[in-house]
């Protein structure tokens, strides 16, 4: 059995899954992919993954969100981070502000699209280290 850690990468991006795969490939984690909300879950039932990373903007204008809930619901201590770029175009930001708002939105890191490479290993690695913690002090 391996010890990586399993991360689930969602977008409808085909080229963003590509560059993001080889970004954390290369830093020895097993990488699951699916082109949208509607595969990942499939895939969810059968992957158990360390860390979700997860576009907004799929089938539906809240995919994201919604797959968020389903990650949650599935596996309550996985770390999900939203990746999107409508933050960037319409100047809106999706971070969750208060408690509340984290209550509803279940991600734990909200960033922007384009990510830097370094920027998205270094949020995974901050993520994983977080949850690993958790899980050690349960």
């Amino acid at each position: 059995m391996s010890d990586k850690k399993k991360i689930l990468v969602v977008d409808d991006d085909p080229d963003f899954i590509e560059q993001v795969w080889a970004v954390l490939a290369s830093e020895g984690y097993e990488v699951f992919t699916a082109g949208g909300e509607d595969e990942a879950r499939e895939m969810l039932l059968t992957v158990s993954p360390d860390l979700a990373i997860l576009d907004l903007m799929m089938e539906h204008k809240d995919s994201g969100f919604v797959l968020a809930h389903y990650v949650k619901k599935l596996y309550p201590d996985t770390p999900v981070m939203l990746i999107t770029s409508v933050g960037s175009v319409t100047g809106m930001s999706f971070a969750p502000q208060s408690a509340d708002a984290q209550s509803w939105v279940k991600t734990e890191r909200v960033m922007d699209k384009p990510i830097r490479a370094e920027q998205l290993k270094e949020e995974v690695r901050k993520l994983l280290d977080a949850a690993k913690a958790v899980i050690r002090n349960q």
